[in-house]
């Protein structure tokens, strides 16, 4: 959702900028240039969330005018705006307010959507929806939010690569399951007809399904009609990790369009040489006319963290894992015919939530802190990704 930035903490922004030569940033939302030369589209900068300027303030006050300076960079890059717990009438006046302001700007909006009900299994992420008639109708806002303007949605991460079934959530019938696949395919038949939106489902990320394994889920989710599919979302798998998962599911949904048995794909535990070559064989299909992908680079820069062995129950990788870095920039020209965008999913420096590890808490065992909640503003993690980021932020770094 959108949040104002006051006008001193803009005036901050601005001056931190021009001090260390970084893109300055705007009480609205700017524009980032995708191509080369000031070729190309523009992905959208929202506005930021105020508790990362009040950090560069304070490293600014400290005398850190580097790091100050890398925070605000970090939040003056083009990222998604986040929706989900609104009402349907609120949701269509936020929606509305950052396509408008995003076309004034003559840039693209990347819009998250996270308002499924069962929403992150009920855990740190819980809430959405309470049934399918609230989701369809929270939809339905959205896309009159939309309108005829221009937007990237990213569709409820997780709605797949976590179903009700996987967490002990639905009953014997597996009704909750047929319930999100139902939602989901809605939002696609909901939104993607409209003039200038692409919607993209979920896939989790190359650590965690298979191809095999994601790729019905995709189908029965009606892929078919959507875009295509995002993969890595608030995850940290590394660019090529994804460009060769994404490869691999594309190719896999045109071999199964053809009558294929998904079971046969090559997925990406394969030797990439075997599977280049079951794919030469087996798939014979432009990629104009395959499904294209997005990926989410916020945070992969250092790429995954491998936890200390032996020390954690339950490590939660994925939770605030420290050490990590910001990743490549977003972009809409990848090179790749497959991959329509690279983007900043995740907005970094927003808490995954609780982070235990398995132990009793309520510190985070790795940090020696009690973390944010998820979604609010983590001022030792935002500062770790700025200071790690690969490529660097700053000139001279």
């Amino acid at each position: 959702m959108r949040r104002r930035i006051p006008t001193w903490l803009a005036a901050l922004s601005v001056g931190l900028a021009a001090l260390l030569a970084v893109p300055p940033a705007h009480a609205a939302g700017a524009t980032h240039t995708a191509g080369a030369g000031g070729r190309g589209p523009a992905l959208y900068v929202p506005d930021a969330n105020p508790a990362a300027y009040r950090q560069a303030l304070d490293l600014a006050r400290a005398g850190r005018l580097r790091d100050a300076a890398a925070v605000v960079a970090m939040v003056n890059t083009p990222q998604a705006v986040w929706f989900g717990d609104q009402t349907p009438a609120e949701v269509e006046k936020e929606v509305r307010a950052v396509v408008r302001d995003a076309g004034r700007h003559g840039a693209v909006p990347a819009l998250a959507l996270y308002d499924i009900p069962g929403r992150d299994c009920s855990n740190y992420s819980a809430g959405g929806a309470a049934d399918t008639a609230q989701y369809q109708a929270w939809i339905d806002a959205v896309a009159r939010g939309i309108g005829r303007g221009d937007a990237i949605v990213t569709l409820e991460p997780d709605a797949l690569a976590l179903l009700p079934s996987d967490c002990g959530q639905d009953d014997a019938q597996g009704t909750k399951t047929a319930a999100r696949y139902t939602e989901v395919n809605y939002a696609v038949d909901a939104l993607e007809p409209l003039r200038g939106t692409k919607v993209y489902l979920d896939t989790g990320h190359p650590g965690w399904h298979s191809v095999n394994s994601i790729v019905p889920r995709l189908i029965e989710g009606g892929v078919a009609r959507a875009s295509g599919f995002y993969t890595n979302a608030s995850n940290y798998q590394t660019d090529d990790a994804n460009s060769w998962y994404g490869k691999l599911i594309s190719s896999c949904l045109a071999y199964a369009d053809g009558g294929g048995d998904v079971a046969q794909c090559p997925n990406q535990y394969w030797p990439r040489a075997d599977a280049q070559a079951w794919l030469d064989a087996h798939v014979s299909v432009p990629p104009s006319r395959m499904k294209h992908f997005v990926t989410d680079s916020s945070r992969n820069g250092r790429g995954t963290w491998t936890p200390p062995p032996g020390k954690y129950t339950d490590a939660q990788d994925w939770c605030n894992p420290p050490g990590r870095g910001l990743g490549a920039r977003p972009t809409l020209r990848t090179g790749d015919p497959l991959q329509d965008a690279r983007l900043w999913i995740k907005t970094p420096g927003e808490s995954d939530g609780l982070c235990l590890r398995g132990t009793a808490g309520p510190e985070d065992p790795e940090r020696g802190t009690v973390d944010p909640k998820a979604g609010d503003w983590f001022p030792q993690q935002a500062l770790e990704l700025a200071q790690l980021a690969e490529p660097p932020l700053l000139p001279g770094n």
